[in-house]
C-alpha cells in the first residue's frame, strides 16, 4: 500500500504542536497534561490519514469525522463539580481543540494548524492577565455565618455588606436551637470582599464563618 510521502512530516509536526498546549497545561498543573493532549493531536493525525488512505475517494471522511465523537468522551472525563462550581472545562476545550489542529495536520493544512497553535496558546497566556483584572474588579463569593439568634442580628451582617459595596442575595436560613446560620452570595470588588471579611473576623457575635 502507497503510503503519503508527508506522513512522518505530519506525524513530527503532529507531536509538536501536542506538545507545546501540552507543556502549558502541564505547566499550570491540569489533569490534562503534556502526554495526554501530546498523544491526542498525534491520534486524531493518525485517524485522519488513516481514514484519506481506508475511506479512498469514496469516502475519506469516513472514520476521521468519528474524532469529533470520540473526543467529547475524553473531555468529558475531565469536567467534574466541586465546590459549588464546574470544574474542567477548559482543559475539555483544549482537548477538542488539540484533536482539531491534530486533524488539520492530518488532512495536509499544516500552516493552517500551526498558526490555530499559536494563537491558542496566546488566547491561554493573555487571557490569564485579563482574568486576574476581572477576578478583581469583581468576584462572586458564597458566605455562611453561624450566631446566636437575637433580634436583627441578620440585618447587622447585611448592613456591613451594604458598607462594604457588596451587592447580595440571601440563599438560606436556618435555626437550630439558640443558633442561626445564614448564607449569602455576595457580589463585588476584591478589595470590598477582603475589607468585609476582615470586620467578620473581628466580629464577637460570629460562631462560625465560611467564605
Amino acid at each position: 500500500m502507497h503510503l503519503p510521502d508527508d506522513i512522518f512530516l505530519k506525524l513530527i509536526l503532529s507531536v509538536f504542536v501536542g506538545g507545546l498546549i501540552g507543556a502549558e497545561r502541564e505547566y499550570r498543573s491540569k489533569s490534562a497534561g503534556f502526554r495526554t493532549l501530546t498523544l491526542i493531536c498525534l491520534g486524531a493525525t493518525l485517524f485522519t490519514i488513516f481514514s484519506q488512505i481506508i475511506g479512498l475517494k469514496s469516502s475519506p471522511d469516513r472514520i476521521a469525522s468519528n474524532i469529533v465523537v470520540g473526543i467529547g468522551f475524553v473531555g468529558a472525563g475531565v469536567v467534574f463539580k466541586g465546590d459549588n462550581r464546574v470544574n474542567g472545562i477548559t482543559t475539555a476545550a483544549m482537548i477538542w481543540v488539540t484533536a482539531a489542529l491534530g486533524m488539520g495536520i492530518g488532512a495536509g493544512y499544516a500552516l493552517v494548524s500551526v498558526i490555530g497553535c499559536f494563537l491558542v496558546l496566546a488566547v491561554l497566556m493573555s487571557f490569564i492577565v485579563l482574568e486576574g483584572w476581572i477576578d478583581k474588579v469583581n468576584q462572586i463569593r458564597n458566605y455562611k455565618i453561624v450566631c446566636d439568634y437575637t433580634e436583627g442580628i441578620i440585618h447587622h451582617y447585611e448592613q456591613s455588606l451594604k458598607k462594604h459595596h457588596l451587592k447580595f442575595k440571601k440563599n438560606r436560613q436556618a435555626k437550630s436551637g439558640e443558633l442561626i446560620t445564614s448564607e449569602w452570595m455576595v457580589q463585588g470588588s476584591e478589595k470590598n470582599h477582603r475589607h468585609f471579611i476582615h470586620e467578620i473576623l473581628k466580629d464577637p457575635t460570629v460562631k462560625e464563618f465560611e467564605f
